[in-house]
């Protein structure tokens, strides 16, 4: 993080009246400290005086630091945001799960301070960066940092299509889709499909396929450094819808190549002294609640 702190944007879905009610609590509390504070030039539903509209766009090379208010989803957004100019998050939760923004509001302002000041803990976890490739030659690009999902496009219909990793056939899969997941990721839509959960910091992918018509279609996990390429088999109709952290890259037809591999950028999380990873799964997925919790 660059310091002093200059300047600190706020990202969220502010038409929430949660959110709102705390980005208008933390806002002068940022202009009291001679902080410049950056919002999208689209946000509404806050009381923004005093603060610099921006574009999205410029958001991250503006920003010396960023404070996502909300849920995991608003995380995931901001990450996209900040991810090529190396600006660190925190996550103020006011959503429901939260593995991502584990700052709840009653601690926030203290937070923020600490923040300012550089006394949180930083947690660089990696991204994922896919590529769609159209038969066209056409590529369209995106990073994610939780996971690349390619699924069906019709309801009703399976898909069939065929995954390698770096280059070596791995399988021909008839289902829903796959889901190439980041560590990070291990926690979200992949473990829905019976995915391991991976420590955040461990350099590895996850492949779940999404209820796949065989049994033996297993997750697998592979190291970061692989290159993941999924392809449509022919059949009549076929088309895929692609997301990355459910934000649509696009469709994927037969003749079509959707790669995936780890990303040169990374992410900078920040959290409380004291942030237990394993005391944040025991939270949210309800671990420990027998005789012997501690």
């Amino acid at each position: 993080m660059a310091f002093p702190v200059r300047s600190c944007a706020l990202v969220g879905r502010f038409a929430d009246a949660r959110v709102a009610e705390t980005v208008n609590a933390l806002l002068p509390h940022l202009l009291s400290r001679g902080i410049e504070v950056l919002l999208t030039e689209t946000a509404a539903g806050i009381e923004a005086a005093g603060a610099t509209r921006v574009a999205e766009a410029g958001l991250g090379a503006r920003a010396d630091l960023v404070i996502a208010v909300g849920g995991d989803g608003t995380l995931l957004y901001a990450a996209r945001l900040v991810a090529r100019h190396g600006v660190p998050l925190l996550g103020v939760n006011r959503g429901r799960l939260g593995f991502l923004t584990d700052v709840m509001p009653q601690d926030m302002l203290a937070s923020v301070d600490a923040a300012l000041a550089g006394e949180l803990e930083t947690d660089e976890r990696p991204m994922l960066a896919a590529q769609l490739h159209a038969a066209s030659g056409a590529i369209v690009h995106a990073l994610a940092l939780n996971d690349v999902v390619m699924q069906k496009h019709d309801t009703g219909r399976t898909l069939d299509f065929e995954t390698r990793i770096d280059q070596r056939f791995v399988n021909t899969h008839d289902g829903d889709g796959i889901i190439v997941a980041s560590a990070t990721g291990s926690t979200a839509y992949a473990l829905s499909c019976g995915g391991p959960i991976i420590e955040p910091h461990l350099e590895a992918l996850v492949i779940a396929p999404i209820c796949a018509h065989t049994l033996s279609d297993r997750p697998i996990v592979v190291s970061l450094r692989s290159v993941i390429e999924v392809v449509l088999l022919e059949r009549p109709d076929t088309r895929a819808n692609v997301s990355c952290d459910g934000m649509r890259l696009g469709v994927l037809a037969p003749g079509d190549r959707l790669e995936v591999r780890g990303a040169r950028e990374r992410v900078t999380l920040l959290h409380p002294p004291g942030h237990d990873y394993y005391k944040l799964l025991r939270s949210k997925l309800h671990w420990g609640r027998g005789t012997f919790e501690r």
